[in-house]
């Protein structure tokens, strides 16, 4: 005689996503946000950078930002995710959201995803931290300031050719992002490095901002990017294209900004974008903390 009834099987819950499961997200989300202008999205890419090459460093930099998250040293942890982005992407997608990700994912894995928690993270890396730090610029071809002509030695590009010259002098990776955060006067700070130096303060700005906001996520982070470019300078643009043109390029930000605002939709950022790769302008800064930022309000409980 046939059973007609039928019968459930109770399904568990999904685990909970860990600090590394969201970072590897915030990656991939900051990269689907569309439009940023001047970055590649899931609608541009850049010359040869192409969007995929962002999905698959997102992939490679797993095995680092696990690291992070079981408690390794920051500088090891953060080369391995250089290595394993390089690997996967053949370029350079992420390196500095990495910088900025790799201490929040150690302090997220301390459950003490602050100001003050991000800060003990950075504060006690080691002259070790900033030897793999070094290294990680082996992995990869990074745009960089030409150093002060008092600190040649100092210079990223020269990889673990650096590390006499770190361990000599004992130079954490904290003290090198602190000369990075204060440069000479006529230039604009590595925005990265400030991050370190002041808590991490935009990022979690941003977040907050990111989680106050309504609609998708890709729309919210188009804005975001939007805000943070119209806010301060972008690092990579300075280098690029030098400081007036970085100024010049956030003023640009807020004006679209406030169009934004005006007609309640992106297509002024629409245009901004298609404007901005026409000049070559790629706010690679600007989307380093974008990504930063998402990774704190999805540890916080954004939902996607």
């Amino acid at each position: 005689m046939s059973d007609n009834s039928e019968s459930t099987t109770a399904v568990d819950s999904p685990p909970a996503r860990s600090p590394a499961d969201n970072a590897q997200l915030a990656l991939l989300l900051e990269v689907t946000g569309t439009p940023k202008p001047g970055n590649v999205d899931r609608h541009r890419d850049l010359g040869d950078l192409r969007f995929a090459q962002f999905m698959a460093g997102a992939i490679g930099a797993r095995s680092g930002l696990r690291r992070a998250a079981t408690g390794d040293a920051v500088g090891p942890a953060f080369e391995r995710a250089v290595a394993g982005m390089a690997a996967r992407a053949d370029e350079n997608t992420q390196f500095g959201c990495l910088l900025l990700l790799i201490p929040l994912v150690r302090a997220a894995a301390d459950d003490a995803l602050t100001s003050d928690g991000v800060t003990e993270v950075v504060t006690a890396t080691t002259v070790d931290d900033a030897v793999a730090f070094y290294r990680a610029f082996e992995h990869v071809d990074v745009a960089v300031g030409d150093p002060p002509a008092d600190a040649a030695e100092l210079d990223a590009r020269r990889g673990a050719a650096a590390e006499p010259t770190l361990r000599k002098r004992e130079l954490t990776l904290y003290d090198i992002m602190k000369r990075s955060a204060d440069p000479p006067a006529d230039r604009i700070a590595d925005g990265n490095a400030r991050e370190w130096v002041t808590g991490f303060e935009r990022a979690f700005r941003a977040a907050d901002a990111l989680l106050a906001a309504k609609g998708p996520v890709g729309d919210r982070t188009a804005r975001l990017f939007l805000d943070l470019l119209a806010g301060r300078p972008d690092t990579l643009i300075a280098i690029q294209h030098g400081s007036e043109t970085a100024h010049s390029v956030s003023q640009r930000a807020a004006e679209t900004a406030r169009q934004v605002d005006a007609d309640g939709d992106l297509t002024a950022a629409e245009e901004l974008a298609e404007s901005f790769v026409a000049a070559g302008y790629n706010p690679g800064t600007t989307a380093d903390l974008t990504a930063a930022a998402l990774f704190i309000a999805l540890q916080r409980g954004l939902s996607v």
